[in-house]
């Protein structure tokens, strides 16, 4: 609604409206007509702008965001995705852009925040998945109309500036039975717990969303279909979808391993038998406490923690487990695309920069072997 006041001899008119990004109240003004019916004329094509969602006035960065995350992401992407996003703008985009209007964001400048994350010695990898969260949010605002290019298209990510590449961390397989012993002697329950990440590469969310109708122990395989959410303020919202589509896939598990779960299914039943009523009957979680309920994050992590301590191994987080998996696998003269479905990575080329080193220096040995094998038959005191 138009409002209109002389000011002097001319007229000026005043439109309130809510913008539809910021979803705050602003006030529209122009001065300077020479009459009442040419503010009124002019408020009227005002008016209709704002009603086709042309918006004159610079939006900020930030209010742009959030209004992206809540209309255009919330409920159309997975649950872990959104999270994502939230952390990547929360840690990272404000706190550099600060309150910059989205139309004043040019290639050259976001160049220099992607130099900005490189330099703090975050991977390659991370940078890539903020830059995607940069990329998708100005993709939609070109679609909007709000800006004419997108600023994030053609950027460079460099290499790390200190050009020190740090390697994955993983327990290597001399130290295995170190730590699965140690883990058993601490608590059964976690010992099963990370010897079952050992085993099949999967990411502690999902090994402790695993219920029992996802494992087939007669053909031998673990179907990876759901994460556990740590933070579920109920029982309902415990599960999750897979961090990605690939996430979703079947693991193929040993003899060995499968051996080991009919066991640890009997060690359940007796505690069904024993807590009856009291037990968690309705998760079936095949990964869980006594009592059938979850496994709770921080437990987890501070009992991995103790059991490296009195295992004598380096401290590491409970995801190395993972590369722990996969290192095993190359030991084994697994390929890379194996590798990359077993663990539900996105595409071989996320697991060939993961474990190229790795998988360099098994080539090494190998031919290092080859070498002195050959050596040995060009010898003729061999025979």
């Amino acid at each position: 609604m138009a409002t209109f006041r002389k000011r002097g001899d001319k007229w000026e008119f005043r439109i309130s409206y809510k913008d539809p990004f910021s979803q705050k109240y602003k006030v529209k003004s122009k001065s300077g007509f020479n009459t009442k019916k040419d503010a009124q004329n002019a408020a009227r094509l005002q008016e209709q702008r704002i009603e086709d969602g042309i918006n004159e006035s610079p939006t900020s960065l930030k209010e742009y965001l959030v209004v992206w995350l809540n209309d255009y992401k919330k409920n159309t992407v997975r649950k872990n995705t959104f999270e994502l996003h939230q952390r990547n703008i929360k840690n990272h985009i404000i706190p550099y852009f600060k309150d910059i209007q989205i139309t004043s964001i040019k290639p050259i400048m976001y160049q220099k925040f992607i130099n900005h994350l490189a330099s703090q010695n975050y991977s390659k990898r991370t940078i890539e998945i903020i830059h995607g969260t940069m990329f998708g949010a100005f993709k939609k605002a070109v679609i909007l109309e709000m800006i004419d290019k997108n600023p994030c298209d053609g950027i460079t990510i460099p290499k790390q500036i200190n050009n020190k590449k740090e390697g994955i961390r993983y327990i290597s397989s001399n130290d295995i039975p170190s730590f699965l012993q140690t883990a058993f002697k601490y608590n059964y329950v976690y010992y099963v717990f990370f010897l079952a990440l050992i085993e099949t590469g999967m990411r502690k969310g999902e090994a402790a969303a695993l219920q029992w109708q996802d494992i087939n122990l007669k053909k031998k395989y673990i179907d990876v279909n759901k994460t556990l959410d740590f933070q579920a303020e109920s029982e309902d919202k415990l599960f999750g979808d897979p961090k990605t589509f690939e996430s979703s896939r079947r693991i193929t598990i040993t003899d060995a391993f499968a051996e080991v779960l009919k066991e640890h299914k009997k060690w359940q039943f007796q505690n069904k038998n024993m807590l009856k009523g009291d037990y968690k009957h309705d998760l079936n979680l095949v990964f869980s406490k006594i009592d059938g309920s979850h496994l709770p994050k921080s437990t987890l992590f501070n009992a991995f923690n103790k059991i490296l301590k009195q295992a004598n191994i380096d401290r590491i987080p409970i995801h190395d487990l993972r590369h722990t998996h996969a290192v095993l696998l190359l030991e084994a003269g697994a390929s890379m695309k194996y590798i990359q479905e077993r663990l539900g990575h996105k595409s071989m080329a996320v697991t060939a920069d993961i474990y190229a080193h790795i998988s360099e220096k098994i080539d090494k040995e190998t031919v290092s072997s080859f070498e002195e094998y050959m050596n040995k038959i060009r010898n003729p005191n061999f025979f």
